[in-house]
Formats: structure tokens, sequence, C-alpha cells
């Protein structure tokens, strides 16, 4: 159905089954005219690009993000690089010589994890983790940890990586955080445009984190940070772009910042990325590709190959082994809990001598869909001879 958005990877892809989108998505055709639009750009503006960059690029991407969130605030959305910088940046504005609580989960991306793990090194920082099995008790219990204590940061997935399990109470967890001087912060990486998403009554709330690199499909390099409409917070850790417009200001007394989202922007950066997530916001808007329509198709895909598995009869590879086995609580891909980590490690060896791409975390093996995939196109045949 989207196939024809997609046609230079798929060609330099051959006869590979792409299974690892949650990973890396492959970039639609637009994605490559606009890096030399960039290059032109560029060549035109020189030194005046940046001016030109936050006039076009930055305001028509925050259109489309806060359009995509169901925020009224679109420029509150702020641009960074990587959501890591954007999360330092954020928890920088915390006084690190007092007492700092933070609550998670176990199931945090790797940069989340080692980050807090680091700071956890001090002797004044304290990280708590909810686990995230089982999964249906999630919300209760992470919300009986946010009353049993008092939290400078609360940090969670949307979805969480290693599983694909969606947290569906965003909004009962947000509320059952009373300090409003607590900073609550979703990373809603594997969430945003994978599945349908409003944080309309968050809005004022919560800073939510995500990026192209996987299902807005604009690649690396482009992330961006909701910040809570009328947040006032000064990071420590900043850069000139969240005083942009006021350069030619005489620089005395306390560091100003910008009054919206940008506040929390950081200094110079290869707007080629953004370029690229325009792009493919543009053609979704004109071909009227909706994440819903996005997502009732890649679950269409999901399921054909989770009906394939059932006639293959894999001893490894089954519903039983499925970590999230209700695809209504489940993001955009499967993960498989097996025995342990080699034969995790060594079934996806063999699925690549097949052609068919993945990726696995520990003793969980991941499989992934994309829009660039047919549930007709689906052929997992060759599973039986990995064991």
């Amino acid at each position: 159905m989207f196939k024809q958005y997609y046609q230079r990877f798929l060609k330099e892809n051959g006869a590979k089954q792409h299974f690892s989108p949650h990973s890396h998505y492959f970039w639609p055709d637009v994605t490559r005219d606009a890096m030399l639009q960039y290059w032109d750009d560029s060549a035109r503006w020189v030194d005046d690009k940046w001016g030109h960059f936050f006039e076009t690029c930055v305001p028509q991407l925050q259109q489309h993000i806060s359009g995509l969130l169901n925020t009224t605030c679109p420029e509150q959305i702020v641009f960074a690089s990587n959501t890591h910088e954007l999360l330092f940046r954020i928890l920088s504005c915390k006084d690190w010589r007092r007492t700092l609580r933070i609550l998670s989960t176990d199931s945090e991306f790797h940069s989340f994890f080692r980050q807090a793990n680091r700071l956890a090194e001090l002797d004044n920082v304290t990280v708590n983790t909810v686990a995230a099995q089982p999964f249906a008790s999630f919300t209760d219990r992470f919300v009986a940890a946010i009353d049993d204590g008092q939290y400078d940061v609360v940090f969670l997935s949307h979805v969480f990586f290693n599983s694909g399990f969606v947290v569906k109470d965003i909004n009962r967890i947000v509320d059952a955080v009373a300090d409003s001087d607590t900073i609550v912060i979703i990373d809603g990486y594997h969430h945003f445009m994978a599945k349908p998403l409003d944080i309309r009554e968050l809005e004022s709330r919560i800073f939510y984190l995500a990026g192209g690199y996987k299902y807005a499909q604009g690649g690396e390099g482009v992330c961006f940070a909701h910040v809570p409409r009328g947040c006032r917070l000064r990071p420590l850790y900043t850069g000139w772009f969240a005083e942009f417009g006021a350069l030619d200001k005489p620089r005395a007394g306390e560091v100003q910042y910008s009054e919206d989202g940008m506040r929390f922007a950081g200094a110079t950066m290869d707007f080629s990325a953004l370029y690229r997530l325009r792009a493919v916001m543009d053609l979704f808007a004109d071909e009227g590709i909706t994440v819903d329509r996005i997502d009732a198709h890649v679950m269409a895909v999901q399921d054909a190959f989770l009906n394939q598995l059932d006639k293959l009869g894999h001893p490894l590879l089954n519903r039983q082994q499925l970590l999230v086995k209700d695809a209504a609580s489940r993001g955009h891909f499967l993960t498989f809990e097996l025995p342990d980590a080699d034969t995790t490690s060594r079934i996806a060896s063999q699925l690549k001598t097949h052609n068919m791409l993945t990726d696995y975390r520990d003793n969980r093996l991941r499989f992934g869909f994309a829009m660039y995939h047919d549930p007709q196109d689906i052929d997992i045949s060759a599973l039986a001879q990995c064991k």
C-alpha cells in the first residue's frame, strides 16, 4: 500500500526482509530531495541561514508535531540532535548540590539507564525503579511508587523498547504526581508516529521526548521535546539557540532564556535532519496518511506474521513466547523471550543468513513491522531452519 514512497531503500535492500524498523526505519524517497534542498539553501543563505531555518523549517515542523501530539502550542516544541541532549538539559534544571530523587522503570533505553546510574553514583542522588513486568499491574505499581515517595523527576517510556508494551494510562500516572515542582518526562520514541497520540490534557505538565530515527522516518539527528506550556525552568546546560533573536543585545546580568520551548534549545547543529523530517511530514499531510492509517496497516502486517508463525509451529518463536500477547497493548514490534542470550544471538544470526533482519536485547528477539511491508509479502518459511 505504501511501498511507492520507499523505492530507493527497497531497491538497495533487494530480497531482504527488514524486520528491524523499530531500530532503523527506511527513509521515504522525499528525504533525499530534502537533503539536496538543505545544501542549496545553505549555499543561498550562507551567513543568514540560521535565520532562514528558524523562520521556515522550525515553525513548519513545530506545527506538524504539535498536530500529531494534539497540543495547542507548537511554539513549545524544541529540537536537538538526540533525545539524550534534551534529557540532560531538562535534568540540569535541578540543583544537583541538593538531594535529587528520580523514579523510573527497569525497562528504559540504554542512554537513560546509563545516565541515571551514573548520577546514582553521587551521594545525594537516588534512582528508584519499578519493574515493567507483570504488565497488567504496571500502572498500579508505578502510581503506588509515586505515592510512596517525594520525587524530583519521574521518567518513563510510553512504549517499552525491550518488550513493545504500551503504557496506556499515562494520564493517570501524570495525575498521580501531585507536586508541581516534580519534573515529569515521557520518552515517546517508540510511540510517536506509530500509535495514535493525544497529550492535550498534559501539555502544561509534561516533557514529551521523541525523534525521527524510528517511526517518524526522518533518520538520525532530529529529535524534539514538547516543553510544558508556561514552563519557566532555567537549564544549566544551555546554548546560544536558547536566546536566538536577542544575540545583538548587551550581555549583562542574569542569563536570559526564550519565553517558549526554545529555552531548552542547545547550540549549532546540522539542520539537514530537520529538512528530512519536514519532507516526510509534508508528504504524509499531502497524501492524507494519518497515524491511525499507519497503525492499522502495520498491525495488519503483524497479524499476517503471527498467522504464518502459528502454521509453522516453531518450538521457540511462537505466541506463547511473546512478551506482549495482547495486540491492543503492543507497539509496532513483537518481542519473543527465548531461553538465554546465546540462543537468541544464534537464532538472530541464522535469520540474517536467510535475509531476515532482526535485532535482540539479551534473551529477547524483536521483529518490527513498517509501512513498506505488506501482509502478502511476509514469508517466514526460513524460520523452520533456525533453532
